[in-house]
């Protein structure tokens, strides 16, 4: 039995993720649930966003299932989201965003993506320093960075029998640094079997609505592949449809794309299918995807039936749909 780290965190975290769980419950997965806690409501209750004893049950566990975090909403010195913290503590490298059409009323195009975002460096370093007239912010990429993440995304394409894999940079401008992940795409790419292309990434913004079923899986580095995985998201249907993962070499961490949208939270409105997926994903990642699949199958056969949440433009209720989904486990 595998041992999962459960935190609901702010906002609409806690109740989306009561969905999964249901839903995980429902298909028999053998899991063991370990409640943690992290973010804005353990700080004021524990006094810390991201407590020592968090960090120790995930390190005793061998993944984590997360709903979302609310940031403070003034500013605080040397406060950094403890979701980047357990990034960076976990070395989850790799961020990887599924964005699939699941029904044809839903989204604006058909398009069925994985994007690999690289997790740890780029534009999100945070070193940040002051400059006369402004800020100056230090940008890294590096080799090791670089080819890991490109021989993740080159498994991920063979696991999942996708046949080309595309590198979305701007090395006609950054020509050292987005330059040198290219080469090294190219590098990895030989030999691999899959076809191999790059794209600039203001083209791959515009490829995702005029040619979206030319596009399989994209790897790019962090800023790009942060809003491009969004607009992706935005195109299938919204935030609320997408889930993802944070994956190193030893641990992993599954949450919706969403964040914790605490205008709706507690109204029992918010959209679980991102929740429900990303437990898909994990149980992918554990081994168990013929349960991933029943998960994601029992997701579009209800939205096929009509059952849609009010980001979809339907008025079922996150109970209502998750009642719907278990229906459909049952059947």
């Amino acid at each position: 039995m595998r041992r999962v780290a459960v935190i609901g965190g702010d906002g609409i975290g806690p109740e989306v993720i009561s969905s999964a769980i249901r839903t995980l419950e429902a298909v028999g997965a053998p899991l063991e649930l370990v409640p943690a806690e992290m973010g804005l409501r353990c700080n004021s209750i524990n006094g810390s966003y991201l407590p020592e004893r968090t960090i120790q049950t995930m390190e005793a566990t061998d993944c984590c299932l997360f709903g979302a975090i609310t940031s403070p909403s003034t500013a605080i010195a040397g406060y950094r989201s403890p979701l980047l913290e357990v990034r960076k503590r976990f070395d989850l490298y790799a961020n990887v965003r599924p964005s699939k059409r699941l029904n044809p009323r839903i989204g604006l195009v058909d398009l069925d993506l994985v994007i690999v975002r690289e997790n740890t460096e780029g534009m999100y370093t945070g070193l940040e320093s002051d400059i006369e007239g402004g800020v100056s912010l230090q940008r890294i990429v590096t080799e090791r960075a670089c080819r890991r993440l490109v021989r993740f995304s080159i498994d991920l394409c063979k696991k999942k029998g996708t046949r080309s894999i595309t590198c979305v940079h701007k090395a006609n401008v950054l020509r050292r640094s987005d330059g040198l992940f290219k080469r090294i795409f190219y590098e990895e790419l030989e030999g691999s079997g899959l076809e191999a292309n790059d794209i600039l990434v203001d083209a791959a913004a515009a490829a995702l609505v005029s040619k979206p079923k030319d596009l399989h899986c994209m790897v790019t580095l962090n800023l790009y592949g942060d809003i491009l995985s969004d607009e992706a998201a935005a195109l299938v249907g919204g935030m609320g449809f997408a889930p993802s993962g944070n994956i190193g070499e030893r641990y992993a961490l599954f949450e919706p794309v969403h964040g914790s949208a605490p205008d709706i939270a507690g109204q029992g409105i918010a959209n679980p299918i991102g929740a429900i997926l990303s437990a898909a994903m994990m149980l992918d990642h554990l081994g168990i995807k013929r349960l991933g699949d029943e998960l994601r199958g029992a997701v579009e056969s209800t939205l096929a039936q009509g059952t849609l949440t009010r980001d979809a433009g339907g008025d079922a209720s996150t109970e209502k749909f998750t009642e719907a989904v278990l229906a459909n486990l049952e059947r």
